[in-house]
């Protein structure tokens, strides 16, 4: 994972940037999957992530002149973009990189000019942060390369600001934090409120985690992902009202009867029973990894997968019909990962269960929505960092 294409795109940066006395630094960011807590990274909530072994790579090397220049292997494409940085329709994925170029300077730093290639083997659309990660890898790599004194904790947060304020998605810390602070072998707990972390490692013993990809696309910021976040913040005003001492939705505590007197939309009320349910199944997944209680976790992965599908409302048919399919045929435990509206299924069953059940949800899903999906094994990895070339 660490070399993949790397001396190709090596020759690719320096035929389109030209060749010089001085190489690019190449550097990576990872993937990532979320075991638990689901939507509520944006509500002070308590999320299970954890780095994986798809990742997006630059090459970055600083130039003379002021401007930036960028290349998309991906979509084989070259930009340059001049300050003052605005967002650009004709090459959107531009603006993940110029986002973070204008948050690091509203820190007070100058970031010179660049040439910079991007690659990467993230499946997009699937629900594993290829944008975080590209805005974790650009903050970094000119955090290092420019002599810059940011902390990855600030550089997650750099590119949480620039998805947010630049891109328009008003996505929560989780992706970019993980991705920034991640270790190999390790899941983080992490309170999204506060940023404390912990790092947790599990003995899986005769369990497994793997990926499913239900090739259906979403993007985010197209997504009702940003009036879910609207609709959990009009809910929490509205119990404020009643309930000023709660800070956030992911604190609530209260009966129906207490929350019927909030006066909640039939949306707002469904919003609210999603995050604070998905607050005490965060706890039973992760005190049932840590004492090897897998279908306890199993369990409240499904559980989880239902209640983002009928209360939270960000799953779609293909998706419910996966996770449903995997009931039926026995697996431990599967919930739709990221922010919604296609990508990928997380699975934990037992090991030697996948080759049993492969080829027969690949057959019915082809059937019910002529397309194929992806199955993706993978391995917890180390967040950024350089790779020495």
């Amino acid at each position: 994972m660490d070399s993949f294409r790397s001396k190709e795109n090596l020759n690719r940066f320096e035929s389109i940037f030209g060749k010089t006395k001085q190489l690019p630094r190449l550097f990576q960011a990872p993937a990532r999957i979320n075991i638990i807590g689901e939507h509520v990274d944006y509500l002070g909530g308590t999320v299970l992530p954890a780095a994986i072994n798809f990742a997006v790579q630059v090459y970055l090397r600083p130039k003379d002149t002021a401007s930036y220049k960028l290349h998309s292997v991906t979509y084989n494409e070259t930009v340059e973009i001049k300050k003052p940085l605005t967002p650009n329709p004709q090459a959107p994925w531009s603006d993940y990189i110029a986002g973070v170029i204008v948050e690091i300077e509203k820190k007070g730093h100058v970031v010179p000019g660049f040439d910079l290639l991007v690659d990467g083997n993230i499946p997009q659309g699937s629900g594993l942060s290829s944008s975080a990660a590209l805005e974790v890898v650009t903050g970094f790599a000119i955090g290092e390369t420019f002599g810059l004194d940011i902390s990855k904790e600030e550089v997650a947060l750099i590119g949480q600001r620039a998805e947010n304020h630049f891109v328009g998605t008003k996505c929560g810390i989780m992706d970019q934090f993980v991705i920034a602070v991640g270790k190999e072998n390790d899941c983080i707990s992490l309170n999204t409120d506060t940023l404390k972390y912990s790092y947790h490692h599990f003995d899986l013993g005769d369990y497994e985690f793997y990926l499913i990809n239900s090739n259906v696309k979403h993007s985010l910021k197209d997504s009702a992902y940003n009036q879910r976040r609207a609709e959990c913040e009009s809910a929490l005003v509205k119990i404020q009202t009643n309930y000023p001492n709660f800070t956030h939705l992911y604190d609530v505590n209260l009966t129906e009867s207490e929350l019927d007197a909030c006066r909640l939309t039939n949306q707002e009320w469904k919003r609210t029973k999603h995050v604070t349910s998905e607050r005490d199944r965060t706890k039973i997944v992760i005190e049932g990894l840590e004492s090897g209680n897998f279908k306890e976790v199993g369990s409240a992965l499904f559980q989880t997968h239902w209640s983002l599908s009928k209360e939270f409302e960000v799953s779609c048919p293909e998706t419910d019909f996966i996770v449903a399919s995997l009931q039926n045929l026995g697996v431990t435990g599967a919930r739709m990962i990221g922010g919604g509206f296609g990508g990928c299924v997380l699975v934990l069953d037992l090991k030697d269960h996948f080759s049993k059940i492969e080829e027969d949800l690949k057959k019915s899903y082809q059937q019910k929505f002529d397309l194929a999906i992806d199955f993706y094994k993978f391995q917890i990895s180390d967040g950024v960092k350089e790779i020495l070339i």
